[in-house]
């Protein structure tokens, strides 16, 4: 054998082994070899061998070797540059994805020409960059260099303009290919499905389906139409694509299985969901989360955290996914203590680095109250992404503490994070809460500037915003100009027409909310009851009352109730309010005699207020209101021993008035004001200024006046 057979039988067993450790990413056996082909000086030299040893080190994520590697072939060929190209690219990151971009230029500059083997990696890169520029650039580079005809490349372009939400370029592309398989298909079904036209899903589908090509009717088509199928709209046709692939015998596989239970618990048919998921016989993490995920969204918390301990029990090791359902269970249900349970669980399998964990977790503390560990959490991550702020930000809006929301999101806005519209309609929340107009306006305004529409959830909040701050005008604006209005928005401005004096206004709104075909909810009919009360309508708030069940189906809860204790209050007719509340058949608690009591006297009548007062009394009333009222009710009747006894009643009970709050905004700033709260930065400053308020006051002959000042003061 001579030198040059032998050099040729050598490099077909190191190929050969090669191939091996790549296919097992056997990263020491494939170094081993690394080094026998440098030993024996072929390495560099064979361009094949090469290529292999680049491709190898990529797929072993080991890019920084693969590149030496490529940077000592002598005679590189358009294989040496895909086998990196790729490599970089399929690690998924910014970096190497820019890495990409940097290689395809340089490729480019040698005067190689690209095949479809670079441009899958160059169109999969481009995806992770959401850079449609230069991706509609090297689009023009394969009508130019490749064969357009190619169906391997024009599944790549197809699947970077579907990530990138681009599904009108997307759909044009797909109806000029001259040849389609089942990935384009599936593409195509799932470009539309990530951007929730469900419609446009289904027609794909629908031409794939009569198109007769069985063999691209695969489990990839039904898992993408099917997770297009996110509202109760859709239950007809998804059942219909469950039917389909009973038929087909896909139900079988356990991607098509899981998207499902996922379907049907998305569109709201929970029964349906646990059908398919005690039907499914091949279950895996996947169908579990879907199934526990089901029951978290459609508020069956406790379900979910069951179905969670079912999991384990059989021995079934959750992933990421699961834990931020059963994390969101623990949310609903208001369980803080299961929530612990959790976090101390996915700290023991590893998982408390995961940014969705991470955001699932702040975002359940915030909702059962205990916003300090939510506060935790959110400091743990040195670079929190938006979805974490926007958590952090609603939890504190959600707790009351709107101040800490807006401080929150002025913190983020100085690191230059760019809110999405969760965030922006929280913040709205915030201002609504602290009926901060002037800030509220800054806050749309720069919704306006990031480019948020009006549509659910900006136009709402903006809605709510300006309601609730008394602008009523820029309220209506922003109402009449939303392209939808949710029945959120319909709530907001009936209510805010009710509660600034506009009640025929509200009930007017409320004559077009049904008339445009949006269905009220429980909130509507406080609001309009609210309305009629404002407005002394005791006939029509009887009306309103009734329709919640009889057109409806409502039941009237305690809020329904209290408005017509105060309709009835209102009008004088107190004795018609006893029985109505004695009439009640739901648990009111202190609600509606407190309501009676505040009716009896307005109108001096002391011995009905009386019978209300010792009603709040024997229910272990803890407000203060409440004795004070009826001690000032036995004052006027001159029953001195009774409002004695009142008030030993208060002290037993531990009963103190509730300190008084209020806040100023002041160049941009919302200072608040709590009484014998002396933690202002400023207190010194205003201290001495109410003094020497004082002290003018008194010279110009106002003697009492530092009888209110507090003492603390």
């Amino acid at each position: 054998m001579n030198h040059a057979a032998a050099l040729t039988h050598n490099s077909r067993v190191f190929f050969s082994k090669l191939l091996d450790c790549t296919l097992q990413r056997n990263l020491r056996i494939g170094q081993y070899l690394h080094a026998h082909l440098i030993k024996a000086g072929i390495s560099s030299s064979c361009t094949f061998l090469a290529n292999n040893l680049v491709n190898f080190y990529s797929k072993c994520h080991r890019l920084q070797e693969a590149y030496l590697v490529f940077q000592e072939i002598q005679n590189k060929d358009v294989v040496s540059w895909n086998c990196l190209i790729n490599g970089y690219s399929q690690l998924g990151s910014r970096d190497s994805s820019l890495s990409v971009l940097k290689l395809f230029i340089q490729m480019r500059h040698r005067n190689f020409l690209p095949d479809p083997h670079t441009f899958s990696g160059i169109f999969t890169a481009l995806s992770i960059l959401e850079n449609p520029i230069v991706g509609k650039q090297v689009h023009v580079l394969v009508v130019k260099a490749a064969d357009n005809s190619d169906v391997f490349v024009n599944s790549s372009l197809l699947n970077m303009y579907c990530k990138l939400g681009i599904v009108e370029e997307a759909r044009k592309l797909f109806d000029e290919m001259p040849n389609r398989n089942s990935v384009s298909w599936a593409t195509m079904i799932s470009g539309y499905a990530t951007q929730r036209l469900a419609k446009e899903a289904c027609e794909v589908f629908k031409l794939l389906f009569s198109g007769g090509q069985t063999e691209d009717l695969n489990e990839f088509a039904f898992t993408s139409v099917l997770s297009a199928f996110t509202l109760p709209e859709f239950i007809d046709i998804g059942k219909q694509i469950h039917g389909l692939s009973v038929k087909l015998d896909l139900f079988s596989i356990v991607s098509v299985d899981n998207a499902i239970v996922t379907m049907y618990a998305k569109c709201g048919s929970l029964d349906d969901a646990v059908l398919a998921f005690k039907f499914s016989s091949d279950k895996n993490s996947i169908t579990w989360s879907a199934m526990i995920t089901g029951y978290a969204q459609t508020g069956n918390g406790d379900k979910a955290l069951k179905l969670f301990s079912d999991m384990h029990f059989y021995g079934m090791k959750p992933s990421e996914y699961t834990l931020v359902g059963v994390l969101n269970a623990c949310s609903d249900v208001e369980a803080a203590c299961h929530g612990k349970q959790v976090h101390g669980y996915l700290l023991k399998l590893g998982y408390e680095s995961h940014m969705y964990i991470m955001t699932a977790l702040v975002d359940m503390y915030a909702k059962c109250g205990n916003i300090e560990d939510a506060q935790k959490g959110f400091e743990y991550l040195q670079e929190p992404d938006i979805v974490l702020w926007t958590s952090m930000i609603g939890g504190y809006v959600q707790n009351g503490d709107n101040e800490s929301a807006i401080n929150l999101y002025c913190q983020m806005q100085m690191k230059n994070i760019v809110p999405n519209e969760l965030t922006m309609a929280s913040i709205l929340k915030a201002c609504s809460g602290l009926a901060a107009l002037e800030q509220g306006k800054q806050m749309h305004a720069q919704s306006v500037k990031y480019g948020f529409s009006l549509e659910v959830p900006i136009g709402s909040a903006l809605a709510t915003m300006y309601a609730k701050c008394g602008n009523l005008e820029d309220g209506n604006i922003v109402f009449w100009r939303m392209p939808a209005r949710d029945v959120v928005s319909w709530n907001a401005m009936i209510s805010g027409h009710s509660q600034n004096g506009r009640g025929a206004e509200a009930l007017e709104l409320f004559e077009e909310m049904r008339m445009e075909g949006t269905e009220p909810d429980y909130v509507t009919f406080v609001n309009v009851l609210s309305a009629c009360s404002h407005m002394g309508l005791v006939d029509e708030g009887w009306g309103y009352f009734r329709m919640m069940f009889d057109e409806f189906g409502l039941m009237p809860g305690v809020d329904h109730y209290a408005c017509m204790v105060d309709i009835l209050g209102r009008a004088g007719r107190l004795n018609e309010a006893k029985e109505f509340i004695e009439s009640a058949n739901i648990d009111h608690g202190l609600a509606l005699w407190r309501i009676l009591l505040s009716a009896c006297r307005n109108y001096r009548n002391y011995e009905l207020g009386a019978y209300a007062g010792e009603k709040l009394m024997e229910l272990g009333s803890q407000e203060s209101s409440t004795y004070v009222l009826l001690s000032s009710i036995y004052s006027a009747l001159g029953r001195l021993n009774e409002v004695e006894r009142v008030r030993r009643m208060m002290n037993f009970r531990g009963v103190s008035k509730e300190p008084g709050c209020s806040w100023i905004q002041l160049k941009n700033q919302v200072h608040v004001f709590v009484v014998g709260d002396l933690l202002h930065p400023q207190i010194e400053k205003i201290k001495r200024e109410l003094w020497r308020l004082i002290k003018l006051m008194k010279d110009e002959g106002y003697q009492s006046v530092s009888e209110d000042i507090p003492h603390s003061i």
